[in-house]
């Protein structure tokens, strides 16, 4: 991932105020770069120490619970396939 992009969506992901933003900034990278998540994204920076811990594990908790929610829903068939 260029350096460049790589700032902008880590800007962009302190730049959330909850996790609805955190979801819809998620949302957004699958669908613009597919090649790089934005999972993928928060473990680059912090293995290369350009987020603290502390963000990656607030963000990191924040992804998966929201995609729990959705295994959930699926499972109990309340998801919209």
């Amino acid at each position: 991932m260029a350096v460049d992009l790589k700032d902008r969506v880590i800007n962009d992901l302190r730049a959330c105020r909850n996790p609805d933003d955190l979801v819809a900034l998620d949302e957004r990278m699958a669908l613009d770069h597919r090649d790089n998540p934005l999972h993928r994204v928060i473990c680059d920076a912090l293995r290369d120490r350009s987020i603290a811990p502390v963000e990656a594990a607030h963000w990191l908790t924040a992804l998966m619970d929201h995609r729990n929610r959705q295994l959930n829903a699926c499972l109990n068939l309340a998801c919209q396939v």
